[in-house]
């Protein structure tokens, strides 16, 4: 199954949903896709929803063979913990999805340390999911506890 999902943020990201929506009729994409859309008008032809309860968003997660993100770092980085393959389309501004381009360049990041496949692109889609179905990716480690330690370590010596 893939899951796709387009965030919380205000801004729609009906390019993405329209691209996803284009693949399954043109039969690019033969898996069972479920679409969280957000506040995008764009109402794809597959089942989806605007937005899910945790729950169902964690079981969507879970049981995703891919998931097609926006460039929000939160389930970038939940799905690096998680090992999915994980394409993240991030929102650009001059589409007015976003009011920067901070995904952009938090996609390439990951990119490089190969904890997604980045895919600025929406027409690069089709390319970015035969990549994702034979790569292997990272896990995402995190560095909290250290982080931590070290400052409780630097609070006690003062």
């Amino acid at each position: 199954m893939i899951f796709v999902t387009v965030g919380s943020q205000k801004f729609p990201f009906d390019r993405l949903i329209k691209k996803v929506d284009q693949l399954i009729r043109e039969g690019l994409m033969q898996e069972e896709v479920f679409i969280q859309t957000g506040t995008s008008g764009y109402v794809p032809a597959c089942p989806h929803q605007a937005f899910c309860e945790r729950a169902r968003f964690e079981e969507l997660m879970e049981d995703c063979g891919i998931l097609i993100t926006h460039g929000g770092a939160g389930t970038m980085v939940d799905a690096a913990k998680r090992g999915k393959r994980t394409v993240a389309v991030p929102r650009l501004a001059r589409y007015g999805e976003h009011v920067d381009d901070h995904q952009l360049e938090l996609t390439e990041q990951l990119h490089s340390m190969n904890l997604v496949y980045a895919c600025p692109d929406v027409e690069h889609l089709p390319e970015a999911l035969r990549a994702v179905r034979d790569r292997s990716f990272a896990r995402f480690t995190s560095h909290t506890e250290a982080f931590l330690r070290a400052i409780d370590g630097d609070i006690r010596a003062l």
